[in-house]
């Protein structure tokens, strides 16, 4: 049988931990209450033996049996009875055991530390919930307003002209400051129709809340213009270049009107359907936090059944501890039910505005059944790591045997020129992948909540099986193409074919990572690509975690991008008819792509910094981090050219820009994304948060993080070596720092994961778009 305090770990809330119940406190407290007990018994043993059990034997209990007799005994003065509501603080002042008294007033700090959490969240979503609702009523009447007024157009279309001529204003109400999609604006526009339609939009506004100056809607349109207290605006962040562009387009538009408006937004179907969607997911996120607080409140309601139950076995104080199991089942966090009928709310609402009436649908989208762990997946990655594993035996001794690397074959410059790119590319890939999976394995038995730090879906995201699985078939493929293109070459077939397998090979891949068909986890190929867009974009899209996180993947990657870059040059170089190996390797063009390519992850991520440090309130911490990017881009392009002309200026400038960069970002990985090297802390050189146990692991990862941040040092060392031997010291110092990199992703988000539990973030804040704007009569 589990124990409720491993039952209680593995349940609870990760963000919320530190505002649950301390149950492993509580059981060291009732275990200081056995050891008095039994030492305050020893001496009196003989007594207690003769008085409660008649010389049968040590009753442990004994003490406070005698102790709660003394209290429950009549007097000859006649006291009061005593109160059961007020036996628990009467205990607290006359009890003689100080281990009692003190469990008693950690058990009654607890509560109030439950109660006053329950109570902020409770009123912080029930706050949240009325917004909501207000803004969803906007969103509704809106689009009744929308879809009425364009039913009038076409009335008015098919109707005859009227004699005054002139179309129908698209200035809904300057008090809004809306205008309808679609409407030319016009000053010859029908009065009374403008009237009409602004007096509609006044009534949607005063029924969510938006009030206006003045004496009456009369005195308003006799000024000739409607004053707001308020101005209503549609506020849809600009996360894709498209909607940046078309809201820059609307603020000029909405700028050059010169009479009857104020500015504001249009109206349209998408600006509504964007809408919608933000609070479709607003509601989303509201019902998931209520169903973690539903769940925070039943498990401390048993944890405080628990202790107290240990506590009654402990010192047989029934009374007390029934006493205030009641008082418990009594506070706010129990008792109320407010959170219970929200919830209910929230589902009938999303039911009738998002689901179309289907509550089946729309419990999908609320709460989102948990995948089962599948033992086939399991099952596959046994199968193919032995195939992988197999088929690398045969191709090592292939290659021994048919002298592929040895310094005097021939064939040794052919055979690196067009398979070696290939394969060390998708090995890497491989080895990246495989490390993934590790990292989710890791955050997971720590309960790092990765899924809510990157945004992820449950139902969808990758778990460490499924990336062991996608890690282990790409290998297998992999060294099956390089067997099949070793034995090939051996039988004398001819040289065109052969070379033709790796190109084959990358095109399958690349064909199924863009496999529009729901196979080989299609929702991760898309997040996938949608990401590299982004990234690639930078700073045109709104940067999430997942974005920065990836671009910081790809910092680690230059190699295997180096890599795509030669193959791909290779390949259309073939097929235009001319030396590949010389075209992709010694043209000018290609040496300048080179440069692009290693600068291309550092800009990238130096663009999501700046696009960070603008919309973050301008911290300077993200500029220092932009810098950081700029000057691994500097030591690069110093590598590069020490790469053309091994000169020892150019070697001394690659130490100096190497040295100063590496500092550079050991001190970023140290302080600010681990959070590490906290002189204030109460574990030396540490932080005051620890998910790992052992400190001597940090300690550990803080040096193996220092050593392979050095790996660039070979690069000035100018080892001699052969070809082969070259191309395996490069491939060894790429998954090298792969495997730093996958080593430092778990103390990232680790940190990441304590500012979230600092802040008790459980539930994504959704911005919603209709926002009421002081303006000025």
């Amino acid at each position: 049988m589990v124990k409720f305090s491993r039952e209680l770990q593995a349940q609870l809330i990760p963000e919320w931990k530190d505002a649950f119940v301390d149950y492993r406190q509580l059981k060291k407290h009732v275990k200081k209450i056995k050891l008095s007990l039994l030492r305050s018994s020893l001496p009196n043993s003989s007594s207690s033996d003769d008085h409660h059990n008649g010389g049968g034997g040590f009753s442990l209990f004994d003490p406070v049996r005698a102790f709660a007799a003394r209290f429950s005994a009549p007097r000859n003065d006649h006291p009061p009875p005593i109160d059961e509501e007020n036996l628990f603080e009467m205990v607290l002042v006359q009890s003689r055991e100080d281990e009692v008294k003190e469990f008693l007033e950690k058990l009654e700090q607890e509560l109030e530390k439950v109660n006053g959490f329950y109570t902020n969240k409770e009123n912080e979503f029930c706050d949240r919930g009325e917004i909501l609702s207000k803004q969803l009523q906007i969103l509704v009447d809106l689009k009744q307003l929308l879809h009425e007024h364009r039913r009038r157009r076409r009335h008015q279309r098919s109707a005859p002209p009227s004699p005054a001529g002139g179309s129908v204003t698209s200035l809904l109400s300057s008090a809004s400051s809306f205008s309808v999609e679609g409407e030319p604006e016009s000053p010859a526009a029908g009065t009374e129709e403008r009237d009409s339609l602004s007096d509609e939009v006044i009534a949607t506004l005063e029924r969510n809340g938006v009030s206006f100056l003045g004496s009456g809607k009369a005195k308003a349109k006799k000024a000739g213009k409607l004053r707001t207290a308020t101005s209503l605006r549609i506020d849809i962040p600009p996360t894709t270049p498209a909607r940046a562009i078309s809201m820059v387009w609307e603020d000029l538009v909405n700028s050059s009107r010169k009479e009857g408006s104020v500015g504001g937004d249009y109206i349209n179907r998408k600006k509504l359907q964007r809408a919608e969607k933000m609070i479709r997911e607003a509601f989303v996120q509201l019902y998931r936090g209520l169903d973690l607080l539903t769940t925070y409140s039943s498990l401390n309601m048993e944890a405080f059944r628990k202790i107290l139950k240990k506590f009654q076995k402990v010192s047989n104080q029934r009374r007390e501890s029934a006493t205030f199991l009641k008082k418990v089942k009594r506070s706010h966090f129990v008792s109320s039910d407010k959170v219970i009928k929200l919830a209910d709310e929230v589902e009938s609402i999303f039911t009738k505005h998002f689901a179309g009436d289907d509550r089946k649908r729309a419990m999908k989208f609320l709460r989102p059944q948990k995948p089962r762990e599948s033992h086939t997946i399991t099952f596959f990655v046994g199968l193919f790591t032995g195939s992988f594993v197999t088929l690398f035996v045969v191709y090592a001794i292939l290659a021994h045997l048919c002298g592929i690397f040895s310094s005097s074959s021939s064939d040794e410059a052919g055979y690196m020129e067009t398979v070696y790119p290939i394969f060390s590319m998708f090995a890497l890939l491989s080895l990246h992948i495989f490390l993934y999976g590790c990292n989710i394995f890791a955050w997971r038995g720590t309960r790092i909540n990765h899924n809510f730090i990157f945004e992820f879906s449950p139902n969808t995201a990758l778990k460490h099986r499924d990336a062991f699985l996608i890690s282990a078939s790409l290998m297998t493929a992999v060294v099956s193409a390089l067997v099949v293109h070793l034995l090939l070459r051996s039988a004398g077939v001819s040289q065109q074919h052969v070379d033709a397998i790796p190109g084959a090979l990358l095109l399958v891949f690349t064909a199924l990572l863009f496999c529009p068909f729901n196979i080989f986890y299609r929702s991760t190929r898309y997040c996938f690509l949608r990401v590299m867009r982004n990234i690639a974009f930078s700073p045109l899209y709104k940067v999430l975690m997942v974005d920065f996180f990836m671009a910081d993947q790809l910092t680690s990657q230059i190699p295997l991008l180096r890599h795509m870059e030669l193959t791909t040059c290779y390949f259309m170089a073939a097929g235009f008819k001319v030396h590949p190996y010389e075209t992709c390797t010694r043209s000018h063009q290609y040496k300048i792509l080179a440069y692009i390519i290693s600068f291309l992850p550092y800009y990238w991520r130096a663009m999501q910094c700046v696009r960070r440090y603008i919309e973050e309130g301008y911290d300077n911490n993200h500029l220092a981090n932009a810098g950081k990017y700029i000057s691994a881009m500097v030591a690069a392009a110093a590598k590069l050219k020490y790469a053309v002309e091994p000169t020892p200026l150019w070697m001394v400038i690659v130490v100096i820009t190497s040295t100063g960069a590496t500092f550079y970002q050991l001190f970023w990985d140290f302080v600010k994304d681990w959070g590490l090297l906290d002189l204030s802390s109460k574990n030396l050189f540490l932080r005051d948060d620890l998910i790992l146990k052992n400190k001597c692991v940090y300690f550990v990862s803080i040096g193996l993080n220092f050593v392979l941040r050095l790996a660039w040092i070979q690069s000035v060392m100018r080892l001699t070596m052969g070809q082969a031997e070259h191309r395996l010291m490069d491939f060894l110092l790429a998954s090298l720092e792969i495997v730093r990199r996958g080593h430092w992703n778990f103390y990232r988000l680790e940190n990441e994961h304590l500012n979230n539990v600092g802040k008790f973030r459980a539930v994504k804040t959704v911005p919603l778009p209709f926002s009421e704007l002081a303006s000025e009569d």
